[in-house]
C-alpha cells in the first residue's frame, strides 16, 4: 500500500511492502540492551495484552515473546504482516497479526494493557490515533513510543550511507538525525501522561552484506518511489563505498523511548 504524508519525504510516495522481504531479512538489528530496558520498564512481561502497531515483519513481539505477554501485531503493509506470521510460525511463536492503519484501530473489539509503537509513530495521523488509543486500553493502560537511529554525524560509515542515499533520494527526511528525546504530540497529552522517558547510545553490530541490506529495506531506498534502475545503482556505490571497510563494523546509534500512561 502507497502512502503520503506531508511531514515526511515532501510528501512523496512510499510502501513497505516493496521492502518486505529485505526487511524480513535485515531488520531484526535491535540489540539485547533495547529489549531489557522495555522489560525493566515494566512493558511487554508476563500477563500482559500487548498490541504492537507499525509491527512491520514482527520485529518487536517475536524477540519479546521469551517474556511472557500475550503479544498482537498489526501494520498498515499487508506484504510485512505475511513476512511476520511466516517469521512466527516458522519460530513456533502464538502471535496474532493483522493488517489495519493505526487510524482504524478503533474499531476493533480487543482491549490492551500496553500498546507499543516502535521506529513507526511519526508516520500515525496523531488526532485521529490518540482517542482510539485511549479507547484501546485497559485502565491505568499505557503506550510505549520506541526509535533507535544510526549517528550520521559520530559514524563515519553511516555519515557516508547517508550521503549516497540522499544523492539518489534528495527529498528522504530520515536524515541528519542526532541524540534527542521523543517530542509527544499534543493530541496525546489529554489522553494520557507521561510516565517515563530516555534516551541511551547502542552500537550495533553489521557485516558490509547487513549494512547494506538493512539500508536496502529502509524508506530512503527500497521502500521510496525509486526505480529498479535507481536502486541498482545506488547499490554499486554502496557496496563499492563499503569495500574501504572491514568486513564486520559497529554503527553508532542511539535508542530512545518515552511511556504514556492513560488518564
Amino acid at each position: 500500500m502507497e502512502i503520503s504524508r506531508t511531514n515526511i519525504d515532501n510528501g512523496n510516495k512510499f510502501d513497505w511492502g516493496k521492502a518486505s522481504a529485505d526487511y524480513a531479512k535485515y531488520r531484526d538489528i535491535y540489540p539485547e540492551e533495547f529489549y531489557k530496558k522495555l522489560v525493566e520498564l515494566g512493558l511487554g512481561i508476563k500477563g500482559q495484552k500487548v498490541l504492537d502497531i507499525g509491527t512491520g515483519t514482527g520485529v518487536l513481539p517475536r524477540n519479546m515473546y521469551r517474556f511472557g505477554a500475550d503479544w498482537t501485531g498489526t501494520d498498515i503493509s499487508e506484504e510485512q504482516i505475511e513476512q511476520a506470521k511466516l517469521l512466527s510460525q516458522n519460530s513456533g511463536m502464538d502471535i496474532a497479526f493483522f493488517a489495519c492503519p493505526a487510524e482504524k484501530l478503533g474499531d476493533i473489539d480487543s482491549r490492551f494493557d500496553v500498546l507499543t509503537a516502535c521506529q513507526c509513530y511519526w508516520y500515525f495521523e496523531h488526532e485521529k490515533t490518540a482517542p482510539q488509543f485511549a479507547k484501546l486500553l485497559n485502565e491505568g493502560g499505557k503506550v510505549a513510543f520506541l526509535m533507535m537511529n544510526w549517528l550520521p554525524f559520530e559514524d563515519e560509515i553511516a555519515g557516508n550511507t547517508e550521503e549516497l542515499v540522499l544523492k539518489y533520494n534528495p527529498e528522504w527526511s530520515g536524515k541528519g538525525d542526532t541524540m534527542k528525546p521523543i517530542a509527544v504530540p499534543a493530541p496525546y497529552l489529554e489522553y494520557f501522561d507521561v510516565e517515563a522517558s530516555g534516551e541511551f547510545l547502542l552500537p550495533v553490530h553489521f557485516t558490509r552484506e547487513s549494512w547494506n541490506g538493512r539500508i536496502r529495506a529502509c524508506r530512503g531506498i527500497g521502500a521510496s518511489s525509486l526505480t529498479e534502475e535507481q536502486k541498482s545503482e545506488w547499490e554499486k556505490e554502496h557496496l563499492a563505498m563499503l569495500a574501504a571497510y572491514p568486513q564486520e563494523f559497529d554503527i553508532k546509534h542511539y535508542a530512545a523511548y518515552v511511556v504514556l500512561k492513560k488518564k
